[in-house]
């Protein structure tokens, strides 16, 4: 029995844990909502604000605070004017009956000024700083002549130093009330931003003055307190900024505060640079600096005073909520916490638009379907086609013959194979050759060469309508095959907007110090992927001068720490010596292609109908292509030339091979009803494996010189637009260093004089070759085909040449310490 009672204890003590700390976690976030409900949307927060802001006073008889802020909250939050009006009232009765009347004075006539400003200026923003101004100018001069019954130089001094600083805090208030006001602040804040809610918080403790218990200020502790918040959130300089700027108007507030300044610049310069140790090391900061100030200033008397102070606003600081602190960090740019909100924004627009491009992917994936989904009542079958082809040439013979009944009634079978006959030998266009037919039909039937007649003109009807049909069809699939292009060049964008940006932080690190213990300074570094064969990092480093750091000495400590070869793809260098170079970095690739051209027009003229390419396609992949136009001259040149274009355009846009040949023969056929087609031959090399596609419509062969072995590339197609639809074949070749890719159009090839087999021909000139530069290689083909022709140029010639071979890095990898080596990058 002990037993089992001692069994039951742990779970039920353990599940009665986890109930109470799910309650607390509950009622915390209930808690924390009503009273930010309570201070945001009921309006506590103006209270508060508003009853310190009447209490505030400086140089003992100015008091610029009120006005400036009933003004910004009737501007900004109209509906809580008459809250701050009356908190301001109370906070300035706690104060003396004069400070009331100066407040409740201003107030009315700044109700006054502003209705009158109304009429003459719309823009309420721009005309409520100089509203106050006036308004306050008045109340005070107003207030001391009444008091006193005169005015001196020194009042009327006084009452501009007074309106003018009422000036510049509606400036100011107008700036900070939004920032301290809203529930959910979404911006970052600027600087600018920090000061003016800091002059603001400033102003409200002045409102504090006067409060002390044994000596112990009230304002002293909650600007310390603030002090420290804002240098354990932002950092040594945002919590040296706050020192001075909340120290300056303490200052003014009170002479006896004048220290205060230095006290709290030194304290947040601490606090923010012992941040590191979480809130101790940042507390501890504070009381040091506050230590010292006091033993500076003062000296001992007020050491103890000063020491009690610090220990309120660090225990203050201590029970903050965290939630508090990450949520004010995440608005000081520089902080960790607005850097990953940062990032989680990004990540969410990331994810908004990546779902977005998967939804028009999918629209145009389904359009795709349906242009490619043939219902029934699309295709006709023949039994009906034959059928309504027949009710036609009936209607126009048949029905107004009088041997109608005896035909159709009696005899359907035999009439209606004589009809489907015909019918058949009409498009075989070989019912005149068939006598036996004719001579048939035309002992059965009365009107048999009206039929006949009739016949072979809705023939020529039913065969346009039979190739508009065709075009139809070929149209929708040449939409549907694009459509479907589109949609998988729009999904593979989604899924790379949807990877993760790796975080690299020790990967850094080990690059810079690997990089420092060179001897080389890096400003910063970012790495975006470290994958195999495909790494992608940018540096900032200071300007070199033109001496080419990056290259030289940079990119190949990269390689060895990386294990792969990296180069520079891109380098911005600094504008001016002091400035830095922005570089980027990446993997090179395994293979290079060299490339030689031989070009001649026919009869060496200045057009050509051939057209030719190289181009890098991205993700390692470099494309050589030779169209061959039919003909000659101008529309030749017009056709190929055409053919290339298309052919790159959609090559670069992603989308497959296959499909983009499909779609460029589908356009060319469609455009035109002339006569006019083109060949293509195109190859593919990865530059990775060196791998290669071959896709050859309408072309010559290619061949490939390994060594002393030629190999011939050869595919049959019918050349691009001769028909509507074809089927593309591919050659796949696996290519080495140092092979030669030759590529040519049918003048090269067939161009040879007297020459029966051109194959064996053209491989024993490749064999013989001697050298192996493409260029040179191009242009001695084309030499000795043309010398075969006496000198002639009987037909437009094209020769393309490529050389694949390793890509040996421009410098060597220059070898890291032994202590980078050992934590080797992966």
């Amino acid at each position: 029995m002990e037993k089992t009672e001692r069994s039951l204890v742990g779970p039920i003590s353990g599940v009665s844990l986890e109930k109470t700390q799910a309650f607390l976690a509950q009622f915390w976030h209930g808690f924390r909502m009503k009273l930010q409900s309570f201070l945001f949307f009921r309006g506590l927060i103006y209270v508060i604000i508003g009853f310190l802001l009447g209490r505030a006073f400086i140089l003992s008889e100015i008091v610029p605070f009120a006005l400036p802020f009933f003004g910004a909250v009737m501007l900004l939050k109209k509906d809580r004017a008459l809250l701050a009006a009356f908190s301001l009232l109370a906070g300035a009765l706690t104060i003396s009956s004069e400070m009331v009347i100066i407040v409740g004075f201003s107030i009315f006539i700044f109700l006054f000024v502003h209705k009158m400003t109304i009429f003459f200026y719309n823009d309420r923003f721009k005309a409520l700083p100089f509203t106050v101004f006036f308004s306050l100018l008045a109340t005070r001069l107003l207030y001391t002549y009444f008091m006193n019954g005169f005015l001196t130089l020194y009042d009327y001094m006084m009452s501009v130093v007074e309106s003018g600083l009422s000036f510049i805090l509606t400036l100011i208030f107008l700036q900070s009330i939004p920032l301290i006001s809203a529930r959910k602040i979404k911006q970052v804040y600027k600087i600018e931003e920090i000061i003016c809610l800091m002059i603001l918080l400033a102003s409200v403790m002045t409102g504090l003055i006067g409060i002390n218990f044994q000596e112990i200020q009230a304002e002293h502790i909650f600007s310390r307190y603030v002090v420290l918040l804002f240098a354990f959130t932002g950092g040594a300089s945002i919590g040296c900024t706050v020192g001075v700027v909340t120290g300056l108007v303490l200052s003014l507030a009170h002479i006896g505060n004048l220290y205060q300044m230095s006290l709290l610049a030194f304290s947040g310069l601490l606090g923010g640079l012992l941040k590191e140790g979480k809130k101790i090391g940042a507390a501890v900061g504070l009381l040091i600096g506050s230590l010292l100030l006091t033993l500076y200033g003062e000296g001992s008397a007020n050491i103890w005073t000063n020491i009690w102070e610090s220990l309120v606003a660090v225990m203050l600081f201590l029970i903050t909520p965290k939630s508090l602190t990450e949520r004010l960090a995440k608005h000081i740019p520089g902080t960790y916490e607005h850097t990953l909100e940062q990032q989680i924004y990004a990540r969410k627009i990331r994810d908004v638009t990546a779902h977005r491009v998967d939804q028009f992917s999918n629209v145009f994936r389904a359009l795709s379907e349906s242009f490619s989904t043939f219902y029934p009542n699309d295709e006709i079958d023949d039994d009906r086609e034959t059928d309504l082809f027949l009710s036609n040439i009936t209607e126009h013979t048949c029905q107004t013959c009088f041997k109608k009944d005896k035909c159709w009634t009696q005899n359907f079978d035999q009439t209606y194979h004589f009809m489907k006959q015909m019918m058949q030998e009409h498009k075989e266009n070989t019912y005149h050759l068939n006598r036996r037919l004719k001579r048939d039909f035309n002992k059965y039937c009365s009107k048999s060469h009206k039929v006949e007649q009739v016949m072979e003109q809705e023939m020529n009807y039913f065969r346009a309508n039979q190739k508009l049909k065709k075009q139809v069809k070929e149209s929708r699939r040449l939409v549907a095959e694009q459509l479907l292009g589109v949609s998988q060049v729009m999904a593979d964008f989604s899924k790379e907007m949807k990877k993760e940006q790796e975080h690299h932080f020790l990967q850094e690190e080990q690059i810079l110090e690997a990089l420092h213990s060179f001897g080389v300074e890096i400003g910063h570094i970012e790495i975006y992927n470290l994958e195999q064969g495909n790494v992608d990092l940018e540096m900032s480093i200071p300007y070199c001068n033109g001496h080419g750091e990056c290259e030289k000495i940079i990119a190949p400590m990269l390689s060895d720490i990386l294990d792969e070869t990296i180069v520079v793809k891109h380098e911005e260098c600094a504008s001016f010596p002091n400035g830095f170079c922005q570089v980027s970095f990446g993997s090179a690739k395994t293979y290079c292609v060299e490339t030689g051209v031989a070009h001649a027009a026919k009869g060496g003229g200045l057009v050509s109908g051939d057209c030719y390419t190289m181009m890098e396609l991205g993700a390692g992949k470099y494309a050589l292509a030779i169209s061959d136009g039919m003909g000659n001259g101008e529309r030749a040149h017009f056709e190929s030339n055409e053919t290339i274009k298309l052919l790159q355009k959609i090559l670069q846009s992603g989308i497959d091979e296959k499909i983009a040949i499909k779609t460029v023969n589908s356009i060319l056929s469609l455009r035109t009803t002339d006569e006019m087609f083109s060949t293509l031959d195109l190859s593919i090399i990865d530059l990775q494996d060196a791998s290669c596609k071959f896709m050859k419509v309408g072309s010559t062969p290619s061949f490939i010189k390994r060594g002393d072995k030629v190999i011939k590339v050869q595919a049959s197609n019918l050349p691009i637009g001769i028909v509507d639809e074809i089927d593309v074949d591919v050659v796949d070749e696996q290519l080495k260093a140092k092979d030669i890719l030759i590529m040519m159009s049918d003048g090269i090839f067939e161009g040879p004089k007297h020459v029966e087999n051109h194959d064996l021909w053209m491989k024993r000139k490749i064999k013989e070759l001697q050298t192996h530069d493409p260029q040179e290689i191009a242009d001695l083909i084309m030499e000795e085909v043309i010398r075969t022709r006496s000198g002639r140029i009987d037909d437009d010639m094209t020769i393309v040449v490529a050389k694949i071979d390793h890509n040996n890095p421009k410098w060597a990898s220059i070898p890291v310490s032994k202590y980078t080596k050992a934590k080797k990058i992966g």
